[in-house]
């Protein structure tokens, strides 16, 4: 890919509270154009109808954006109870409406079997592809595919108001959850139908939504090098997965693709590791010989 005309060099991950009507591609041209940076990518799709915290990845930072990916999600939401749309949001067609007749006991007993580890159902008006097209494309053009369920994981679904309609929920889930079809399912369960017509995503992993900045603040900065003091540097975003601090020495051995021992047992997986107290060297995985590997070693002299 050809390099921008006096891109900056960046490396670190923005906090976007992106904004209703972006899809989260066009916040993260639109963060890149403002910060010049010649490297990004975001860490998981928002539907246009969405606000909230989407961390954007730049430079070495897009080589650990797959953890962000992976992290857990918390969402604030508002379900409108008794009509089901072909998107499943506000932003589709009206397919069938039914009365509602909810009560909060009956809410409280439905919310129940969605907890836990459940399987879903992608919606049509998704990116998952299928023969190399995403789905979305095949929706609009009338076709209805069969999709695989997938399983994923409700930490927690809390009834924060049920008025009439309007279903208010903060919903704690894993990766892969469509919120979506969560109100789909959740109004097929009620008998009335439902879909989305708001949701915010207040956080990824350790990341919350009080951290981030707006597109509007981000943009009355004066110019991209103010801009790109509001980044996080890259092992800021990792704050969940442990750490290992080494000796000189053994970050030498480490960086040329050696496992290094530990003075101290750890448990087998991944680690952020540091060279003395601070300096950053990437990720590894504890082996089960107590060993650690390299395993995503970022480059020299990124400012990290």
């Amino acid at each position: 890919m050809k390099r921008k005309k006096n891109s900056l060099d960046i490396h670190g991950v923005l906090l976007l509270d992106k904004p209703v009507g972006f899809t989260s591609n066009d916040a993260l041209q639109k963060a890149k154009n403002l910060l010049n940076a010649s490297k990004g990518g975001h860490t998981g799709s928002l539907d246009p109808i969405a606000t909230g915290l989407l961390p954007l990845c730049f430079g070495d930072a897009t080589r650990l954006s797959q953890f962000l990916l992976d992290a857990d999600k918390r969402y604030w939401t508002v379900f409108r109870l008794g009509a089901d749309t072909t998107t499943y949001d506000s932003e589709g067609t009206v397919t069938q409406t039914r009365p509602v007749n909810v009560t909060h006991a009956d809410m409280a007993r439905i919310l129940a079997d969605f907890m836990g580890t459940i399987t879903q159902i992608p919606p049509m008006y998704s990116a998952i592809k299928r023969g190399g097209q995403p789905l979305y494309k095949l929706a609009r053009a009338g076709q209805v595919v069969e999709r695989e369920p997938r399983e994923i994981t409700v930490h927690g679904l809390k009834l924060l108001n049920l008025e009439g309609d309007r279903l208010e929920l903060e919903i704690h889930c894993s990766k892969g959850t469509y919120i979506r079809t969560l109100a789909h399912d959740i109004g097929e369960a009620l008998g009335c139908g439902a879909h989305v017509i708001e949701l915010r995503r207040l956080s990824v992993g350790g990341l919350y939504i009080e951290q981030a900045i707006t597109m509007s603040e981000l943009e009355a900065l004066a110019n991209p090098e103010e801009r790109a003091q509001k980044l996080l540097p890259l092992d800021a975003v990792l704050s969940g997965i442990p750490d290992i601090h080494l000796t000189p020495l053994a970050a030498h051995y480490l960086r040329q693709g050696q496992p290094v021992s530990l003075q101290h047992g750890r448990k087998p997986g991944w680690v952020r590791l540091y060279e003395g107290e601070s300096r950053f060297l990437g990720l590894g995985q504890v082996m089960d010989d107590g060993r650690v590997a390299p395993r995503r070693l970022l480059g020299e002299g990124k400012g990290f």
